[in-house]
């Protein structure tokens, strides 16, 4: 199977601020990107964080309120240090949480889930910055075709993997969700392709009808 890997959904044309940045710069920056998020990279484009609406928002969320209605808010020390931040270096999420270009959807995900983050710069070998992968781009998996889905299963793993004669099962796809029916020729191989299945990319649940082949060999007397 061909899974997508990082490299393959990132983007690779990242704008991207360097530490000496003004507050005004990065909104702008973000404004005009349509963006929501900018990683901060060192003179030899290493990202060293990441600055995002939120932490912007720091500023205007430590002020009071004009019409004296809310009280002041209750912020951590480092929220209010973010909060007084003018530069990127202030402003910025550190160290920056990255991803390589050949990790799997499962493994950015996870470490997006791990860090509470919602984007990984993405570095090659040497730690350079060569693209940015969010939440949005990781979902794009499960935008492929019924059909893709149903056809990669089928001669992916029925066929080529599991060996499989053609027409065995079917492999019926609808919304991702994946129903597999027929026979196979032994029952350990049932949660194998079901296993498989639900690695497909794209694949939002499997259910199985498989069965396997019912023994046909009859006892002779004497045996």
């Amino acid at each position: 199977m061909l899974h997508r890997l990082v490299g393959d959904l990132m983007t690779s044309a990242v704008v991207s601020v360097r530490r000496e940045t003004g507050f005004k710069d990065i909104a702008e920056h973000l404004a005009e990107h349509d963006i929501t998020a900018v990683p901060v990279v060192d003179d030899q484009s290493r990202p060293v964080g990441v600055v995002s609406e939120a932490d912007l928002l720091r500023k205007q969320e430590s002020q009071a309120d004009p019409g004296g209605h809310l009280a002041a808010a209750h912020l951590l020390p480092a929220e209010r240090a973010k909060a007084r931040g003018l530069t990127a270096e202030g402003l910025m999420t550190s160290p920056a949480v990255t991803a390589r270009p050949q990790w799997s959807v499962v493994e950015a995900a996870r470490a997006m889930a791990r860090h509470h983050v919602k984007r990984l710069p993405v570095v090659d070998d040497a730690g350079r910055l060569v693209g940015i992968i969010s939440r949005t781009d990781l979902l794009r998996v499960f935008l492929r075709r019924d059909l893709t889905i149903g056809e990669e299963i089928t001669t992916d793993i029925l066929t080529r993997t599991l060996g499989l004669s053609p027409g065995t099962v079917t492999v019926h796809v609808t919304d991702g969700r994946v129903t597999l029916s027929g026979t196979v020729p032994q029952e350990s191989l049932i949660p194998i392709a079901v296993r498989l299945s639900e690695s497909v990319d794209g694949v939002v649940d499997v259910t199985n009808h498989l069965r396997p082949e019912t023994d046909t060999t009859v006892d002779t007397p004497g045996r």
